[in-house]
């Protein structure tokens, strides 16, 4: 007979991803940074352990959602809007999660990002010169084709820097609570 804390148990997967994205959090807050050790680290252990428990399919499947954790922030990374350890996280708990999973990680991220920066830009009185930006970028992109504007990449714009670990943990927490 099951009680009831067997029944509400996490599975070890979505447990792996969220102490990553935990502790991505913490050193993202504190340095800006976060490590390769954890990122890469955490990913090889989801690939270890799926192998394991699933065999080469498992190990397959690490893999592909380790690539489309990558896939998925590729574009925004590769255009100056994020960074590399931000891409590698969602890589990461992609990596314990799978490939389709991943998706809807991706998605609440987003959506967890996107009220983080609206907080953000309210609270330190930026949100009109974030909006003429998104206007000025899309211009850019009409004109130009979809390349970095250098004036509002993360290294060159002076705008208020979010710790994206954190949408990445929120994100994670509502998959894993959805799944």
């Amino acid at each position: 007979m099951a009680t009831a804390a067997s029944s509400i148990a996490m599975p070890p997967v979505f447990l792996m991803a969220l102490m990553t994205a935990l502790v991505a959090c913490v050193t993202d807050l504190r340095s800006r940074r976060i490590p390769n050790v954890l990122t890469f680290g955490s990913a090889l252990l989801a690939l270890l352990y799926h192998g394991v428990t699933d065999g080469g399919y498992g190990a397959l499947m690490a893999c592909a959602g380790w690539g489309a954790g990558l896939g998925l922030f590729l574009l925004p990374f590769a255009l100056g809007g994020m960074g590399g350890g931000d891409i590698k996280l969602l890589a990461a708990a992609g990596a314990w999660l799978g490939p389709g999973t991943a998706v809807w990680l991706a998605l609440y991220t987003g959506v967890a990002g996107g009220v983080m920066a609206i907080v953000v830009a309210l609270a330190r009185g930026y949100l009109g010169t974030a909006l003429r930006n998104i206007s000025l970028l899309l211009t850019h992109w009409r004109v130009v084709g979809v390349r970095p504007l250098p004036e509002i990449t993360l290294e060159e714009s002076r705008a208020p820097k979010l710790a994206y670990a954190i949408p990445i943990f929120v994100g994670t927490l509502v998959t894993t609570w959805l799944r």
